[in-house]
């Protein structure tokens, strides 16, 4: 390896790398690519992100992504040069991931019948642009940004569309964003259009979305900023970075997402992994993906829901034709996800070969919950004082669920990852409205 970092196939039996200066994301055996750097990283860092903390007006230490920056250099800079970060890494004034960090929230350790001192949630709706996305964001613009790229390309159900629009007006890049007409929070929208995107509709869902814009980049030469894009994924490990070192880089037992595309869980098993190779942990959390009862393709595989067989890494060789089958009888029957949650509404997960990989590492589990249940997870992470939005409450919800089947203990240290705030408020209205509601705070008349 000669650079700073290559891109590799994640498929054990091609193992084909490529440099990193292209826009390349799929392998020629059609699996996606990793980012692998040269360098191991020393565990003596830790100090030097522990001191980062105190910023000094320096925008890459006050970001909650580049304060880790040594981890994931693929640009190969000096991390303790200003000027050279000022010319490379990109940043909204180092405001991503800056305010990201668990909290202990009582009345969800009650609903989720959890211990207080021992149940956390990690907000990412205080992002920027208000969602985990800013964190991967950050650094697939920084790589666009190397490769003097004039484009960026992405399809979402929202809070992608913001971040990509964000960080593409800062660094004067145009952005187009392939949306699912009709199926996306106005709220989201509204940022996409504010930060001057240029909006496509698709009839449709994200999936028709997604291959709508992976075409048009293909054909347009854009640059896809999806989570199909390894180094988007680089930027999102830092997420579980600001979950350790609260810890003080003692693993937790679990970590809970919810499960849309799965970059999240992708990400955060190729952390751990390095993380654990590098000799930084010894302990190895377990993952629990919360899938959306109406978008639960992720579950009804892994759990052998489907030709009772269950899907999973295999070492490198997941079935991806029982995948392909899969989706042949969602078409044929014309089944599409369907859910309130729509962050999650995603009935093709683009990185499910590599969230197999991170079950298999962690030894985790994907459940389901119901748009009712996630509902009451968000209202009862609101009556913390937090704000979340529907997709997050699928995580206490998903805790409540595993620690009623005994799955979790009480004493169990649990952190789940809110992946960001409330754009649709009429959901909350909608739920708070309606006093048959677990947390309803119906409105009185004076």
């Amino acid at each position: 390896m000669d650079g700073p970092a290559i891109k590799k196939c994640i498929n054990p039996s091609c193992g084909l790398t490529y440099e990193i200066y292209n826009d390349i994301y799929r392998c020629s055996c059609g699996s996606l690519l990793d980012i692998q750097y040269s360098k191991k990283p020393g565990r003596d860092l830790i100090e030097r992100f522990y001191q980062r903390r105190n910023h000094g007006g320096n925008i890459y230490n006050e970001s909650g992504v580049w304060r880790f920056r040594d981890l994931i250099n693929f640009a190969g800079i000096d991390t303790e040069n200003f000027e050279e970060c000022a010319r490379v890494l990109v940043s909204l004034d180092g405001s991503e991931g800056r305010l990201s960090k668990p909290y202990n929230m009582s009345k969800a350790a009650d609903y989720a019948e959890m211990d207080h001192g021992s149940f956390l949630l990690q907000p990412e709706g205080y992002n920027p642009s208000g969602s985990f996305k800013d964190n991967g964001m950050s650094t697939a613009v920084t790589h666009a940004k190397i490769l003097g790229v004039k484009k960026i390309i992405c399809a979402s159900t929202g809070n992608t569309s913001a971040s990509a629009a964000m960080y593409a007006a800062n660094e004067s890049i145009e952005c187009d964003v392939y949306i699912p007409k009709g199926e996306i929070a106005p709220g989201k929208l509204g940022q996409a259009f504010q930060f001057g995107a240029q909006v496509i509709q698709v009839q449709g869902n994200f999936d028709d979305a997604l291959a709508a814009s992976l075409k048009k980049a293909k054909e347009s030469g854009g640059y896809t900023v999806n989570s199909v894009n390894p180094f988007r994924l680089e930027g999102q490990k830092t997420i579980v970075y600001r979950v350790l070192e609260h810890l003080n880089w003692n693993p937790p037992d679990w970590i809970v997402y919810p499960g849309g595309a799965l970059g999240n869980t992708s990400s955060c098993g190729k952390c751990l992994i390095e993380l654990f190779e590098w000799g930084w942990i010894k302990k190895i959390p377990r993952l629990a993906i919360v899938n959306a009862e109406g978008a639960n393709t992720f579950y009804e595989l892994y759990n052998g829901q489907f030709e009772d067989k269950q899907l999973r890494w295999n070492s490198g060789r997941p079935d991806l034709d029982m995948v392909d089958r899969y989706y042949a009888q969602m078409d044929k029957k014309g089944v599409r996800p369907k859910t309130h949650a729509t962050a999650i509404q995603i009935g093709r997960p683009a990185n499910i070969s590599k969230a197999l990989r991170a079950l298999d590492f962690t030894k985790g589990v994907v459940l389901q919950v119901s748009d009712k249940e996630m509902s009451d997870g968000m209202s009862i992470v609101g009556l913390n004082g937090f704000d979340c939005e529907m997709a997050s409450g699928a995580v206490p919800a998903g805790v409540r669920k595993l620690r009623k089947e005994g799955l979790i203990k009480l004493d169990d240290v649990v952190v789940g990852i809110l992946t960001g705030r409330q754009k649709d408020p009429g959901l909350a209205v909608e739920y708070h409205t309606d006093p048959n509601n677990m947390f309803a705070r119906p409105p009185t008349s004076h």
